[in-house]
């Protein structure tokens, strides 16, 4: 696996596991350091579905912008975006229209200097250094502003990431100043992790959480109705709700009807 070398931005701890680089481990990445694949081992040993949990989510992922392009959609916001890896959103988009605009944001500064290299020779996606939970300052960067046009339809995409944003940094708040931002018939995305439904997988999913306590992103669990709050009014929740990530417009050779892991997924048009 790739260690420390010359793709390290300056100034990052690479003592400390970080979200983005477990999740491109578990997705078979290998812009990760050891402490992250320590940390995912010690995850997987806990939950043993960690695995398949990014995967489903890496998949509705891709499922969420073919809806979007196939809608209409031809700009994307894609917050916590993470380190590339198969399957990313200018990729999808792209095949269904090659002039659909990207703009990429993550916290973390291997994620956004990994992006832009893989996006060097892309005139139609970019990525930037910006905490989503400070909309203003993503908003205003004037190199999302050369590549989004606010006047126009924007599909935001928050997927696996509000499960990172505790309560007392106000998501809700966080998405109101996006949703300011957008036009109508602009979309929001989200993927977010909810409460297993057994005693033994609660456990492990407790396990899991306290984890978490030891990087910079600890996480919160909410459930249904908790994510629905969070688009608010100025979403209007589409089909088929708040639901299962597995059963969120599965693909033709998925199973629709089996149980997917504890992630929930959620589609809100703007008002």
């Amino acid at each position: 696996m790739t260690e420390p070398s010359a793709w390290v931005p300056e100034g990052v701890d690479i003592t400390v596991p970080n979200a983005s680089r477990v999740y491109d481990f578990a997705l078979g990445g290998v812009h990760n350091f050891r402490v992250d694949r320590e940390f995912y081992t010690q995850a997987e040993q806990a939950m043993p579905q960690v695995r398949v949990m990014a995967q489903a989510n890496r998949a509705f992922l891709g499922r969420a912008v073919r809806t979007l392009t196939a809608a209409g959609i031809r700009q994307f916001l894609d917050l916590g975006s993470g380190i590339p890896t198969l399957g990313n959103v200018h990729e999808v988009a792209h095949e269904i229209d090659p002039g659909a605009r990207v703009v990429y944001v993550d916290i973390d500064p291997v994620a956004v200097e990994q992006s832009n290299s893989l996006l060097r020779n892309n005139r139609q996606a970019a990525a930037i250094l910006g905490d989503l939970r400070d909309p203003g300052a993503i908003l205003g960067d004037p190199r999302l502003l050369d590549f989004l046009d606010f006047a126009e339809p924007v599909a935001v995409l928050m997927v696996a990431v509000l499960h990172f944003v505790p309560d007392r940094d106000d998501p809700a708040a966080i998405i109101r100043e996006y949703s300011a931002a957008l036009s109508p018939g602009s979309f929001l995305a989200l993927s977010h992790g909810t409460w297993e439904t057994t005693e033994e997988a609660l456990r492990q999913q407790e396990t899991v959480r306290k984890l978490y306590e030891r990087t910079p992103t600890p996480f919160a669990v909410r459930d249904e109705a908790e994510v629905a709050a969070l688009l608010g009014d100025s979403f209007e929740l589409q089909p088929p709700g708040v639901v299962n990530i597995a059963h969120w417009y599965p693909e033709p050779e998925e199973d629709g009807e089996a149980a997917g892991p504890a992630l929930l997924a959620a589609l809100g048009r703007r008002r």
